[in-house]
């Protein structure tokens, strides 16, 4: 699903690799968690301790589904965002008990819902294997051979760190676009179980018309519990509770996932974004909201089946629509031409042999945005699947290129299929979440005349895929007309694959006889064709520039900076401050008194209607306690749901969004305006005690439980 915050493939970045010098802000940065901002907490009087930091690392938990969470007590609880869980809310609810709508609450541990499909993870072990990823690939290796030897040492890597009988996941990182690889290991769970979430009016409580904006009153939170082995789990590192929460001026850290930044991107990057890759994919949502919004009024039933997915479309396109505003304001883009030209004389003056390698570096990036601008259409409707747009195609491709690439040795096939890989891809095919077929119907035929737009109808492609029908028809047949929706049909299938791999023998041709399937297979050599392309066009040769322009910044500013986002853990920091919009002053905290308010100027009704207990329970809740506050810390889509601490450690805070100044932080940190915006620790407790009689959980967070 995508985050509240704007989406994991947010745009590039305005800043260059180097995102603090002398005339930067002070509270800048998504910083790794071992080279943490020492120098820069100088400024606080605060020095985190290695114990400090990795209790926090190991408190803090990532969702793959997309978004942060964190650990906050002692038997598997886990924090995070509403809007996170909201896809797992949809998926167990039914006709009858609309989670996402109405909320949820476990009374016991037994009534835990288990989750479908979800898997999270604990960063447990970091290892620099920069100087072995390099080693792989000779100085002055062409492209296409150096994406393969990069591709199979990196899966090498992966492989002999990763353990599934022992559920450790394996990734390899790239930092610094190319500059340096981390390897991470993770502790990996998959028993995952819903234990609160409150009703989406009051999670998402003014609707569009408020995201990105502030003052916000959203109770944007959800509960889950980790089990293993049949019980829930026992988790030593876990969040204790602020009993008094944050004030104005007080210095905070996030612990998450910020999803992708590139800030280290060239003026050609940006230039390319703003003038193609945000116009086009601005088209591309569009068309969805209005597909989905016309759908979803047609029944309540439709509604339930599409929200979750609108919204994530409604976010992505107002996050866009800022983010272009950033890349068409001349002031940002001046500062970016100015820290460009700042390198390019520094490489010119230096004697310095690495330094001096990175002076073809801009032509190399410029070229390759050439080529993404060539092939971003194809690439987007064949090789990103948005001409098949629907969940069976995804299942289908799965399959298909599952039974072409096993049989290969681990190095050589597609990064997604890598032996480290396979557990969690196995995982998630095996899946049993719903998939409705008429919202598929819907969606694939939507793609499919999209596809035809893209390529033309006269394309030999086009004709094949449509095989002589309409869009719609086509749609129907292959909807109706798969399996691939069946769990078990997946699952006999791609256990068939991975034994004939094994037997080095061919799968029997029959297993993957299946309209979608044999959809996929039909489409998959010219999508190979444009991702070999990219890959080797325009992945590879930013890579090694980047590489280049790393050491020459590292040369020119020292290596004391952060990389770009990679959803991988970073610890921000910064402090709980109001700011100015327009003039006025805006407070750093809103109350439950300000909830009310807002409500009653906008008639309680929309997305500004309150649920029902909330109403009858007004007179219990203390109205002066902070409801949302906002800070300095450098944040983006991805690290919703981390957890703001104090310098104890302590939770006073709930990342869930940004303001509306805060778009531009794809690109660009601002300490002005640009602010993170949480829910306070202590409007969680006290609406779990006065509003939904959870006095059990609100005990658990703050340690009266035994």
């Amino acid at each position: 699903m995508t985050t509240r915050l704007p989406a994991l493939a947010a745009g590039a970045a305005l800043l260059g690799l180097l995102m603090l010098t002398d005339t930067a802000p002070a509270d800048e940065g998504m910083w790794l968690f071992n080279n943490p901002p020492r120098a820069q907490l100088k400024q606080y009087k605060f020095e985190p301790t290695d114990k400090w930091l990795d209790h926090l690392r190991l408190s803090s938990v990532r969702f793959n589904s997309g978004g942060s969470g964190s650990f906050v007590s002692g038997t598997g609880l886990v924090m995070t965002n509403h809007h996170v869980a909201a896809g797992d809310l949809e998926k167990v609810s039914t006709p009858e008990k609309n989670y996402l709508r109405d909320g949820f609450m476990a009374k016991t541990p037994d009534d835990e819902i288990k989750c479908k499909g979800l898997e999270l993870n604990v960063l447990t072990g970091i290892k620099d294997v920069t100087a072995e990823v390099e080693k792989a690939v000779p100085a002055g290796t062409a492209g296409a051979e150096a994406f393969a030897l990069r591709s199979k040492k990196i899966a090498e890597l992966e492989k002999a760190a990763a353990d599934p009988d022992k559920n450790v996941r394996a990734d390899v990182v790239t930092l610094y676009a190319g500059g340096q690889y981390h390897l991470y290991t993770f502790k990996k769970y998959t028993d995952i179980r819903i234990v609160f979430a409150p009703e989406k009016q009051i999670a998402f409580f003014g609707g569009d018309p408020d995201n990105f904006e502030y003052p916000r009153y959203d109770l944007d939170v959800c509960f889950f519990r980790v089990w293993e082995n049949g019980k829930p789990i026992a988790s030593e590192h876990h969040l204790t509770w602020s009993s008094n929460g944050s004030k104005d001026g007080d210095l905070v850290f996030v612990s998450g996932h910020p999803g992708r930044t590139n800030r280290a991107n060239t003026v050609d990057e940006l230039k390319y974004l703003r003038d193609t890759g945000y116009p086009y994919l601005l088209n591309r949502l569009n068309r969805l909201e209005v597909m989905l919004n016309a759908w979803g009024g047609r029944s309540e039933q439709n509604m339930q089946r599409a929200e979750e997915e609108l919204f994530g479309i409604q976010n992505s396109r107002k996050a866009r629509i800022g983010g272009l505003a950033g890349l068409m304001d001349p002031a940002l883009m001046g500062r970016k031409v100015a820290e460009q030209e700042r390198l390019k004389k520094f490489i010119d003056s230096s004697s310095d042999e690495t330094v001096k390698a990175a002076k073809s570096a801009f032509d190399a990036v410029a070229k390759a945005e050439k080529v993404r601008a060539e092939l971003i259409k194809d690439m987007t409707v064949l090789e990103n699947g948005a001409g098949f747009n629907s969940a069976s195609f995804g299942i289908a491709r799965t399959l298909a290129r599952a039974a072409a690439e096993l049989p290969k040795d681990g190095g050589e096939r597609l990064r997604e299929f890598a032996d480290a890989r396979i557990p969690s891809l196995k995982f998630q095919l095996l899946s049993d979440e719903p998939i409705h077929e008429d919202l598929e119907t819907l969606k694939l035929a939507d793609g499919l005349q999209f596809l035809a737009v893209t390529l033309g109808p006269d394309s030999d492609l086009v004709k094949q895929v449509l095989a002589g029908k309409s869009p719609r028809e086509r749609a129907y047949e292959l909807i109706s007309g798969t399996k691939v929706r069946d769990p078990k049909f997946r699952e006999k299938v791609f256990d068939a694959i991975v034994a004939a791999a094994k037997d080095k023998k061919p799968v029997d041709p029959a297993l993957l006889k299946d309209p979608m399937i044999e959809l996929a297979q039909l489409v998959d050599p010219a999508s190979r064709v444009l991702r070999k392309r990219f890959e080797n066009e325009v992945d590879e040769p930013k890579r090694q520039a980047h590489a280049a322009l790393a050491k020459a910044k590292f040369a020119m500013d020292g290596d004391k900076v952060y990389p770009d986002a990679t959803f991988t853990l970073r610890l921000a920091f910064g402090t709980v401050k109001g700011f100015k919009e327009d003039g006025k002053d805006v407070p750093a905290f809103t109350t439950f008194e300000g909830l009310y308010k807002r409500s009653a100027e906008q008639g309680n009704k929309g997305p500004f209607e309150l649920p029902k207990r909330w109403v009858e329970r007004k007179s219990k809740l203390d109205l002066a306690t902070p409801f949302n506050f906002v800070c300095t810390a450098d944040i983006i889509g991805g690290n919703s749901g981390s957890p703001v601490v104090n310098r104890d450690g302590e939770v006073v805070g709930l990342i869930f969004d940004g303001n509306i100044q805060s778009l531009v932080l794809d690109f660009i940190y601002d300490q002005d305006t640009a602010r993170a915006v949480s829910v306070d620790s202590r409007a969680i407790v006290e609406a779990l005690r006065k509003v939904y009689d959870a006095n059990d959980l609100a005990d658990e967070l703050t340690g009266k439980k035994k």
